[in-house]
């Protein structure tokens, strides 16, 4: 069983990932009120910054899902979690994407699965 949990955790975070990059690219606006107040002082309208994290969300998602680029994918989706942990601090969202991080460095030091 133990060869199977690093697949599980690895498709198990991807489609965690999948859903809130779907939920940010089906509805932006509601996703507005979450954006750190840095947002505004960068050229990129608060939209279309939400489209391109759930753009990104989604595509490292699913690359995640089908175990390519595995530790490069992981690489870079736990520092875009440490990221949003660290922009909004020690509440509920902080605690559960913090929890998220873990999982998905846990993926990037184990490597590969097959």
């Amino acid at each position: 069983m133990q060869k199977w949990s690093q697949i599980v955790l690895r498709v198990g975070i991807g489609l965690v990932i999948i859903y809130f990059g779907l939920q940010q690219v089906s509805d932006p606006t509601g996703w507005i009120t979450y954006l750190p107040l840095w947002i505004k002082d960068i050229p990129i309208s608060e939209i279309n910054f939400i489209y391109f994290n759930g753009w990104f969300e989604l595509i490292f998602g699913t690359l995640l899902v089908l175990g390519f680029y595995t530790r490069i994918v992981s690489f870079f989706l736990s520092l875009h979690l440490l990221s949003i942990v660290y922009t909004v601090g020690y509440n509920e969202i902080g605690v559960r994407d913090f929890g998220i991080f873990v999982a998905i460095l846990a993926i990037f030091l184990h490597g590969p699965s097959k």
